[in-house]
């Protein structure tokens, strides 16, 4: 039995052989009856040559269908090799939210060539909403939608569905407006399709309509999508028109986007690299953390420095440097994943947070003492020093309890400050815990200093 790889394989190689053959009848057959995300997975894998066929041998409107399901950083260069009129049509047949976080992406007088040459009511879609700033519900939200009077009929409101309805994003949902095209209520297709027709939206319509602020981030309305399990939410201006709406589609793409965002940043770089990326790029984007947890580790090693004399007197200690401030790093490290979590997803309010504090505090003590606890019997069994095992010992615990508060702290602490708390980085945090620990472990030694020697 052939696994998905060979049929993927052997579905490649027929596509190829279909445009070798410069085969126009025998590739539309067979290529457009795959999904479009299988379509766009072998147009990916394509050479130039071949893709530049296909710009022929496919309507704008097939193309379409390909770019929405490719990757936002991978897909301007296939807009750049197509001739700029066919590519603009590309833009026109896309959803608008679509087409409008491409061009986003691209240089501002690449933007004004397709918007130029591109048809009148497309281009005025796509304008409409280019100015609104980036990561905000206006930058996601599709104008795409069908929205009707609360004064319309049944029946008239069956007739435009089916009129525009092969247009819109969406029509599980319609949204009901006033004679001023403020949202006042929502209505299903199932209570529209029931309900006598010669009967009154506004009789049969929802007026407990959920909306977003055309300027709301779009991490808000992620969560806002998730929470209340909606497949859209309509988006209003601060007088409450109607704008567009939102999809459980673009939520996801924001979903992606946040993690990637966040994961970008606990790992100390301003942007998660992908396999294309230039190396001068990836230096550039990783440097400035580095830089300044190179400072951080200067100012660790001049502390170690201060205790230069406890460590001549009793040298065994620093073999236990990368221990304790190893530990002290993972922990804190674990504390920060659980706190930015909870964050990102909105599971903490003020007593969430305290819950996360005390939490973390009992997480480090227990931790701490059993650690402790361990290697204080191996060190006194490896250099039978039971003064030397309880020093490191309690090191480690008192180093865990501190770390793994400064590893919930800090992040609440940001996000308090209305810093994004993915900004603690695990670089970040395992340098300052670095800090902690030497402090705990050498000012401990420095104390108990008549008992190790």
């Amino acid at each position: 039995m052939e696994n998905n790889d060979d049929i993927k394989v052997e579905q490649l190689e027929t596509i190829q052989q279909f445009l070798a053959q410069e085969n126009i009848e025998g590739f539309r057959q067979y290529f457009i009856e795959m999904h479009p995300y299988d379509q766009a997975q072998f147009f990916m894998e394509m050479e130039a040559t071949d893709r530049m066929l296909i710009y022929n041998y496919l309507s704008p409107e097939e193309v379409a269908g390909i770019m929405e399901h490719i990757e936002l950083e991978e897909i301007q260069p296939f807009f750049t090799e197509m001739d700029p009129r066919f590519a603009s049509m590309v833009f026109a047949e896309m959803s608008t939210d679509d087409a409008v976080d491409i061009l986003n992406e691209m240089e501002k007088d690449k933007v004004v060539s397709f918007l130029t040459i591109m048809n009148d009511d497309a281009a005025g879609e796509i304008k409409d909403l280019l100015h609104y700033e980036e990561k905000t519900a206006g930058s996601i939200m599709t104008t795409e939608l069908i929205s009707v009077y609360k004064t319309q009929t049944v029946k008239d409101t069956m007739l435009q569905l089916k009129k525009d309805g092969p247009n819109a994003e969406t029509i599980y949902y319609l949204y009901v407006v006033d004679n001023d095209k403020k949202l006042v209520g929502v209505l299903s297709l199932r209570d529209l399709i029931i309900a006598d027709d010669d009967t009154k939206i506004e009789t049969i319509m929802n007026d407990n309509v959920f909306s977003v602020s055309v300027a709301e981030d779009q991490e808000e309305v992620a969560k806002i999508m998730r929470d209340y399990d909606f497949l859209a939410v309509p988006v209003v201006d601060f007088q409450h028109h109607l704008l567009g709406i939102i999809t459980v589609d673009d939520i996801l793409d924001v979903i992606d986007e946040e993690a990637s965002e966040d994961y970008s940043k606990l790992a100390g770089i301003s942007d998660v690299d992908t396999p294309d990326t230039n190396p001068l790029v990836a230096a550039k984007k990783r440097l400035p953390w580095l830089i300044i947890l190179l400072f951080l580790g200067l100012f660790t090693a001049s502390l170690i420095g201060q205790f230069e004399e406890t460590i001549s007197q009793v040298t065994i200690l620093s073999i236990f440097i990368p221990l304790i401030a190893g530990m002290a790093g993972n922990t804190g490290t674990q504390a920060l994943a659980v706190a930015v979590r909870g964050l990102a997803t909105g599971e903490y309010g003020n007593e969430g947070k305290l819950k996360l504090i005390l939490r973390e505090a009992g997480t480090g003590l227990i931790t701490g003492t059993v650690c402790g606890i361990i290697i204080t019997g191996v060190i006194f069994l490896w250099q039978n020093d039971i003064f030397l095992g309880i020093l490191v010992g309690l090191s480690i615990m008192a180093t865990l309890v501190v770390a793994t508060l400064a590893g919930s702290l800090i992040p609440l602490i940001m996000d308090r400050l209305k810093i994004d708390p993915a900004v603690a980085s695990g670089p970040f945090i395992t340098t300052i815990n670095d800090i902690i620990s030497v402090l705990i472990y050498f000012g401990l030694a420095t104390a108990f200093m008549n008992m190790l020697l």
